[in-house]
């Protein structure tokens, strides 16, 4: 992936040890990142735990690691960040919730690995979250159990980029680097993931 130019002229004062830029580069990068914790959060931690705490973590991280070693260049900025705010928030998912905190409701993960996970559960109340009257309780939990349902029998990787894309917001090219695949697959298997669960849910009698 390239850096735009801007970004790529910070980045290599940052590199060369300049905290401004260093700074500039990190409040650009805020408000994506507080949209990834919150949606990866675990529920249990939601009252106690504010995401903006766990990116001015990661923050101060990023500053401490970039004076002490060299930041690899390879992997564009944002996606490193992202990697230390990932990491933060699985540091206090074991610190409060213990093992518990791989057993979210046993729902089927989303995200294998040491990460927090964002699990079928988590991303069919996403994908609800318009509906909130009264009257539609009872469509609105029928039709979350539907969405897990297909959710869970997708194929990991198709739910990965759906997470990625749909969810994180994070840009083709950006999805296919998480995923380490190419980025006409990452395009192909998104495309794929939306179809795929618009057309079983129709089936199923769901909008």
């Amino acid at each position: 992936m390239v850096e735009s130019d801007d970004n790529q002229i910070l980045l290599n004062r940052a590199d060369a040890g300049d905290p401004h830029a260093l700074g500039e580069l990190l409040e650009k990068s805020r408000e994506r990142l507080l949209q990834i914790v919150s949606f990866r959060m675990d529920q249990r931690l939601r009252a106690r735990i504010d995401p903006a705490d766990v990116v001015q973590d990661a923050f101060a991280e990023a500053t401490k690691r970039i004076g002490q070693q060299k930041r690899d260049v390879r992997i564009p900025f944002f996606l490193w960040v992202r990697l230390l705010t990932l990491e933060r928030l699985a540091q206090l998912h074991r610190s409060n919730l213990g093992v518990q905190a791989r057993d979210a409701g046993r729902e089927v993960s989303i995200f294998s690995g040491p990460l927090p996970q964002a699990t079928s559960a988590v991303i069919a109340a996403q994908l609800l979250g318009g509906l909130t009257s009264p009257s539609q309780a009872a469509i609105r939990v029928e039709t979350r159990l539907t969405v897990e349902e297909k959710l869970n029998g997708m194929e990991p990787l198709d739910r990965d980029v759906l997470v990625l894309r749909h969810f994180e917001k994070l840009s083709n090219q950006e999805t296919a680097r998480v995923l380490n695949i190419k980025p006409s697959a990452a395009s192909n298997r998104f495309i794929r993931a939306l179809q795929k669960l618009k057309a079983e849910l129709q089936e199923d009698g769901f909008g």
